[in-house]
């Protein structure tokens, strides 16, 4: 995973324009749309053309293998307030990962659910249930928010205070149902976005387990002497800022704004483009 996680970081560090701009803000207007669309079509003949069926796809219809992301996980009102919710969650994580990163979150765990989906016709001739491919990548996508923003205070049903990381347990309890109560090959989807989940944050959470006594045997970082420390070094240097991700300096590239990070171990300068989209220093 950390091969994995170094070389995620180095593909967006070299193409920060990679993906779209605001994908949450677009999945959820194609949500509501096809939620809309379903709600006038009682035939459900909309969202048979947008599911994820094998072979269909396998006939020529190419378009299931993206359309199959704007089927809503439930129906009713309550679409509204999952929408809303996968829209708050996704543009947190878009800002924290940057654009590039959090586009190939999602676009990992599409290209997962089409291989599962088509591996699983390959092998028993059936498809897993079309409506509810996405659902999960939707639900893991939560896990992350939870990883990064665990005390963060939301208001369930807008009335009770309730932190993330309850949520988030809450969130494991169904994908633990789902995998022991959903018939095969349904019952694996939920493993499927879990796979997703831990290429990208699984790191974090494996570090959050770690014994108190190792955390405890972490230095403790004096902000001050390592300033003291930072402007020796500087002293020395042809340049006052250097990024820790991608290297370039204030001198080579004076356009550029610095910053240090304070979730990181230890005094680690950033440029404005990775400041907000880089692997947390530990140690």
């Amino acid at each position: 995973m950390n091969f994995f996680i170094r070389w995620a970081d180095r593909f967006c560090a070299r193409h920060p324009g990679f993906g779209i701009s605001g994908l949450m803000r677009c999945l959820v207007i194609g949500n509501a749309a096809v939620w809309l669309l379903s709600m006038m079509d009682r035939t459900g003949t909309v969202i048979y053309y947008l599911a994820l069926y094998p072979k269909a796809v396998l006939q020529g219809q190419l378009w299931r293998l993206v359309t199959f992301v704007f089927i809503p996980a439930s129906s009713g009102v309550l679409t509204l307030l999952f929408l809303y919710f996968y829209y708050f969650i996704g543009s947190v994580m878009e800002r924290e990962w940057g654009r590039a990163k959090f586009s190939l979150y999602f676009f990992t765990g599409m290209l997962f659910t089409v291989v599962y989906s088509f591996a699983v016709y390959f092998l028993t001739g059936k498809s897993p249930d079309p409506y509810s491919v996405a659902e999960y990548i939707y639900l893991s996508m939560f896990f992350t928010f939870a990883t990064y923003y665990p005390d963060v205070q939301v208001l369930l049903f807008f009335i009770l205070p309730i932190k993330i990381k309850w949520l988030a347990w809450v969130d494991a309890a169904f994908f633990a149902y789902s995998v022991f109560t959903l018939p095969f090959p349904n019952s694996l989807l939920p493993v499927v976005a879990i796979l997703n989940y831990l290429l990208f944050c699984g790191d974090i959470l494996f570090s959050s387990f770690a014994l108190p006594r190792i955390r405890q045997q972490r230095k403790t970082i004096r902000f001050r002497n390592e300033a003291a420390r930072i402007r020796r070094e500087q002293a020395e240097k042809p340049y006052r800022f250097k990024c820790a991700v991608c290297g370039r300096t204030d001198t080579d590239h004076p356009e550029l704004e610095f910053r240090y990070c304070s979730r990181c171990a230890g005094y680690h300068c950033f440029c404005q483009e990775h400041i907000n989209n880089h692997i947390h220093f530990t140690e």
